[in-house]
């Protein structure tokens, strides 16, 4: 009785045998909405657009170089297990310590003193309040967010160039990222003073000076406004350490104790706070000419008076 019946004007049965009788055919535009079909569109010609970069050798080799640093790095960061993180214990005890009113130069238990300006120690408090675990968890993912931020950054700009870089960089991202050291961090806060604004940059140069020395080599490529507010942050900073003349005699106290020490080359990771400077350069491999340097010392003279007049 139901072979009798006339289909539904929505239904077209499929002809042929009759296993197919009783079929409708149904368009995918039916099954998938309007909205659905966009999405899928722009994720296609994302795969496609990847897929065309990827057929350049030089990208392709940038990624397969990235990809051998970055498994290498991870491998030996995953086998320290629980003996890394020295560093950063130190500045997690030591603001502990003062908290409970102790020194935080001249620890007592298994931890490194603190030896930066005290009047950075409030601004660890925050973080250090945090359980070991937890703090330690922070302190490092965080740095490799950010590191991983400006390695996307660079890509972009030059993918081999960035990707050669990175691998050279790897033993100093490894032992800072392994040991906990500020070193990563000032550098990162050195990126961030290139896009920021001549105040904030100022000050992130100056606070990571203050911290350690080396940053002083980032202050030529600084913007002239970032420049002057720079110097006017550290001179801040120097009477800040003044005021507290006993715990900063302490501070160098503990500097200079640890002795004779072997070549860090973990302070090579601040070479990598020049890369948005060189790669922002019209011509980046300039700097590679003797006559670019001359004409750099050459201008030592007008840029002092531009700092002085402004």
């Amino acid at each position: 009785m139901s072979d009798t019946l006339p289909p539904p004007d929505q239904l077209t049965p499929v002809p042929g045998t009759a296993r197919g009788r009783g079929r409708t055919v149904v368009g995918w535009t039916d099954l998938v909405g309007t909205p659905t079909r966009r999405r899928a569109g722009v994720f296609r010609r994302a795969l496609r657009r990847e897929a065309s970069r990827l057929r350049d050798r030089r990208r392709l080799l940038a990624v397969l170089l990235l990809s051998l640093t970055f498994s290498l790095m991870a491998a030996t960061l995953i086998g320290r297990g629980d003996a890394a993180g020295a560093d950063a214990r130190a500045y997690w005890a030591g603001v502990r310590i003062w908290l409970t009113g102790g020194d935080p130069y001249h620890p007592t238990g298994p931890f490194l003193p603190y030896v930066y300006a005290p009047w950075m120690l409030p601004l660890f408090a925050p973080w250090a309040v945090l359980p070991w675990d937890v703090a330690w968890f922070v302190w490092r993912g965080g740095t490799i967010l950010l590191l991983l931020w400006t390695i996307h950054w660079a890509y972009r700009q030059r993918p081999l160039t960035t990707a050669i870089i990175v691998a050279l960089l790897a033993l100093p991202f490894g032992a800072n990222l392994d040991t906990g050291n500020i070193n990563l961090q000032l550098t990162l806060m050195l990126w961030a003073a290139q896009f920021s604004g001549p105040r904030l940059g100022g000050l992130l140069w100056a606070l990571a000076t203050w911290m350690k020395w080396i940053p002083v080599i980032v202050w030529p490529i600084l913007s002239v406004g970032a420049k002057r507010w720079g110097m006017l942050w550290l001179g801040l900073s120097i009477v800040l350490s003044l005021a507290l003349l006993p715990m900063t005699i302490r501070q160098f106290q503990a500097l200079f104790g640890f002795g004779t020490r072997p070549m860090r080359l973990d302070y090579l990771v601040f070479l990598w706070a020049f890369i948005p400077w060189w790669y922002r350069r019209p011509n980046p491999w300039d700097v590679f000419r003797p006559a670019t340097w001359v004409a750099w010392v050459r201008a030592i003279p007008t840029e002092i008076r531009s700092l002085v007049r402004g």
